[in-house]
């Protein structure tokens, strides 16, 4: 099992991956017919905190030839595999379910666009994409999402005396993100480092982040952390902040004409 050499020789063990994922996508177009437009990583490796024996979450936008989409009938427009022992985890969306899910600022959409970590991508599809999802945006529609899933995280870490290291950091990459949409008119990054970075987060809270992530980076996601009572203290004011503020976010000021003319024109 490739796992088991995270530990040996992690780099070698990417690099392996990285192939596997490429064959994996060219044999994944072949079958279906289809176009991959983007391929990237999101989870932990796209945000920055990874541990050497986190999956590979692969998401994909893809698109059909264009009379697939003139059948009275909608087919399935999602993708799903699970490869190399659950290590591997291929999905993704179809283009037009992706362009009605970016008119409603889909989080996760929103996150993938931006990854840093892509193995395929047509370059004109994801700048256009990119600038559309700037007016789309909508601050209150994401900012529910990421409150809704550090609080989720949160409540984990502090019902018990250990707790999972990466749950810790789930909680409090979602309450800066959190910070960032209420301070911030532009999307959230997905990489935590740079959210840190440009926001005006306490000394403290920063250097103990860096010196957990180089801890988690050298342990696996099954590891039990305790303790950490400034970051939790920092997290639950993060999302009490939130709440008294929320409902006063703007939605998006986007156009779904815009959004069918990028279809229309993606398609070829």
């Amino acid at each position: 099992m490739l796992g088991l050499q995270t530990s040996h020789n992690p780099e070698k063990y990417i690099q392996i991956m990285e192939e596997k994922i490429r064959k994996y996508l060219a044999d994944l177009e072949k079958e279906r017919e289809i176009e991959i437009l983007l391929a990237c990583e999101t989870g932990s490796r796209a945000w920055g905190f990874p541990s050497p024996d986190s999956d590979f979450d692969i998401r994909i936008i893809y698109k059909h030839h264009k009379e697939w989409y003139l059948s009275l009938i909608e087919e399935k427009d999602t993708i799903e595999y699970f490869l190399e022992n659950n290590e591997l985890d291929i999905s993704g969306w179809d283009l037009r379910k992706c362009l009605r899910l970016l008119w409603k600022s889909n989080p996760p959409l929103i996150e993938r666009i931006q990854s840093p970590i892509i193995y395929k991508v047509n370059t004109d599809f994801l700048n256009g994409i990119n600038r559309i999802a700037q007016k789309t945006y909508s601050r209150i529609s994401t900012i529910h999402h990421y409150l809704s899933m550090g609080k989720k995280a949160y409540e984990e870490v502090v019902s018990e005396d250990e707790y999972k290291l990466k749950k810790l950091f789930y909680a409090l990459r979602s309450a800066i993100a959190c910070v960032w949409i209420l301070e911030k008119e532009i999307m959230p990054p997905i990489e935590f480092r740079i959210m840190l970075n440009q926001l005006n987060i306490p000394e403290r809270i920063r250097e103990r982040n860096d010196e957990l992530i180089k801890i988690k980076s050298t342990i696996s996601e099954s590891y039990f952390h305790r303790g950490e009572t400034d970051l939790i203290v920092f997290i639950r004011s993060c999302f009490e902040r939130t709440e008294k503020i929320v409902q006063s976010l703007p939605s998006s000021n986007g156009h779904i004409s815009e959004l069918n003319d990028f279809f229309i024109k993606t398609l070829g």
